[in-house]
């Protein structure tokens, strides 16, 4: 293979500029060696009677259509694909023959559209499937992407190769389909507790533009209690709902992955949080004097505590001030219970440290 040839290939394969540094290494000699070859091939171009240029755009080199038969030339190019719309292609090459419906649950209601347009173009054929389709990849496929042939183990192999020069391991998962569960910041020791590791932290709540593309990876997204309606405006998979204010609070949110979860490590996580759980209650056996829980969070506290509740009883509060109708719940609190608002910590220290504030207050009281 002369210089000249390939510098050409890699000109008309790139589609886009490409510097004489890139043309140096491919070629393996130095950009001094090269430039003549470049200038020479230039000039060729330049000198026929061609529809085809090659532009010098200052050290890039670009090979490309000539301006005067752009336009004409225009509907016959092949639109790009999009990003998600690339993602769902390089999921179905890579599982092929995938069912469609674990395509849907894999990529949100989005991939309908998705696969239509695939198909429209040539690149995916869908064949009945019972209630569902089975999807590939078509002759066309291969085509596009420049493969010898059809066949799914090279489809995959190159998906593969593809996927870890473009973005890394982390790209080749999103590409590949893997499935992630999507976590926001305060519940991502809940995945260690799981023994996931397939999961990303995500801002699910008011996410920003470029935050969105993200929750389009995940098809499971952990939350806190009483946001789904929010999260719903900007996120079609599936939302489960945790809270972190007590013990069982902890056991339930392992148990509601279960079936993602490592089982030895969830298993191990759950004994844990119970034997913690009696740990307190055991502490908590010395208190004679009864509570008046402010809230019902608070309320859940002293009952896991075992704790005596009565009218005139010690007011135990959480910290947070205003109640969301409006009332201050700490005012005149004689025990306040830190919220995630002034903790940080993983999931188990923000339970740890509310009950150590009932039972540190209580100590005092009882003294």
């Amino acid at each position: 293979m002369s210089d000249r040839d390939t510098i050409e290939a890699a000109l008309f394969a790139a589609g886009s500029a490409l510097d004489i540094l890139t043309l140096s290494k491919l070629v393996g000699k130095s950009k001094k060696q090269i430039s003549p070859v470049i200038e020479k091939l230039v000039s060729e171009y330049r000198g026929r009677e061609s529809g085809i240029e090659i532009l010098d755009l200052g050290g890039r080199y670009v090979m490309q259509v000539k301006h005067e038969y752009a336009e004409l030339v225009r509907p016959l190019a092949p639109k790009e694909l999009s990003a998600p719309m690339l993602r769902t292609l390089s999921m179905i090459a890579y599982h092929q023959p995938l069912v469609q419906s674990e395509l849907i649950d894999m990529r949100g209601n989005s991939a309908y559209d998705h696969i239509r347009e695939l198909k429209e173009r040539g690149l995916v054929e869908a064949v009945p499937h019972g209630r569902t389709r089975l999807l590939r990849t078509t002759p066309l496929f291969a085509d596009y992407f420049g493969l010898e042939s059809n066949d799914p183990e090279l489809v995959k192999k190159k998906i593969v190769e593809l996927s870890r020069v473009q973005s890394g391991q982390s790209g080749l998962n999103k590409w590949l389909g893997r499935r992630f569960i999507g976590v926001t910041p305060m519940y991502e020791s809940l995945m260690d507790m799981c023994g996931i590791r397939e999961y990303k932290v995500i801002n699910a709540y008011e996410p920003a533009e470029e935050e969105l593309e993200e929750l389009t990876d995940v098809y499971k997204l952990v939350i806190s209690r009483g946001y789904t309606e929010q999260v719903s405006r900007h996120y079609d998979g599936e939302i489960i709902e945790v809270g972190s204010t007590t013990f069982d609070d902890l056991i339930e949110a392992v148990r509601s992955l279960e079936n993602v979860a490592d089982q030895e490590r969830s298993q191990e996580s759950i004994k844990l949080i119970g034997d913690l759980k009696e740990r307190y209650a055991s502490r908590a056996l010395v208190f004679s004097k009864k509570v008046k829980p402010a809230t019902d969070m608070v309320a859940r506290i002293v009952s896991d505590l075992r704790l005596g509740v009565s009218a005139d009883g010690i007011v135990i509060a959480p910290d947070y001030g205003l109640s969301g109708e409006g009332l201050d719940v700490s005012e005149g609190a004689n025990i306040l219970v830190p919220t995630h608002r002034s903790f940080k910590g993983n999931l188990v220290e923000r339970v740890c440290n509310k009950y150590d504030a009932v039972i540190g207050g209580m100590k005092e009281f009882e003294n």
